[in-house]
């Protein structure tokens, strides 16, 4: 009886060990959690900022050599995140300062949740079978990493504002304050060059928050010397 205890015991140990082992990274510090640090926090949605801004580029590049093998399009209208303010360069994105760094690049996301959606709905529709399976699949990755990546960016934010390097209220811009994304288009009745000019605006927009998170990563943690 004892020999049987004993051995229950070892193994309900051993389960346990292997649950602190594989315990999932979280962020708030539940139980069984291991809490990852800003610097982590930072290194993961970098790389997402990096593979959104590289599958928009690869889409609107195949998409215009598709469609406009023989000329270089430009967007016909000016993009609906125009009167967004985004510093231009390295420099002036360092003179910001974390918070406002930190809204252009909460509102630059939130303003991208809705076009993306119609795009791909609208590519999904396209007649152009042979573009249309591929297309579509992208267009639904980058809005899958965009929702993705503003999840990250508000673990990162709660995070700095708990370290007490942010104020509360910065995160939390009304949506209902920026230019509507309809404003520049037909909802839901989206032509190539509609989709043209989306990707041509959202690979502007995405390599902005990639190059802005690197920034507002070593303006808040100078200790990693980048």
């Amino acid at each position: 009886m004892k020999k049987v205890l004993f051995a229950a015991l070892c193994l309900v140990y051993l389960e346990l060990s292997m649950r602190v082992v594989s315990a999932p990274i979280c962020s708030y510090g539940q139980a069984g959690c291991h809490v990852p640090s800003l610097a982590d926090l930072f290194e993961r949605v970098i790389q997402q900022s990096s593979r959104m801004h590289s599958v928009s580029s690869d889409l609107h590049s195949e998409f215009e050599q598709y469609f406009f093998p023989s000329k270089n399009i430009m967007g016909k209208r000016k993009c609906h995140t125009y009167d967004i303010l985004t510093p231009q360069d390295k420099e002036n994105a360092q003179r910001l300062g974390r918070e406002q760094l930190t809204e252009v690049i909460v509102t630059l996301l939130r303003a991208w949740g809705e076009p993306l959606s119609e795009l791909h709905q609208s590519m999904s529709q396209d007649q152009h079978q042979d573009f249309n399976i591929y297309s579509s699949n992208k267009a639904l990755e980058i809005s899958d990493i965009v929702h993705e990546l503003k999840d990250g960016v508000k673990i990162i934010t709660d995070k700095m504002r708990l370290m007490g390097v942010l104020s509360n209220t910065v995160g939390y811009n009304s949506p209902e304050s920026l230019v509507p994304s309809s404003a520049f288009y037909t909802q839901g009745d989206l032509d190539s060059m509609d989709h043209h000019d989306l990707l041509y605006c959202f690979r502007r927009d995405s390599n902005k928050v990639k190059n802005y998170l690197r920034v507002l990563k070593c303006t808040t943690l100078p200790e990693l010397g980048c």
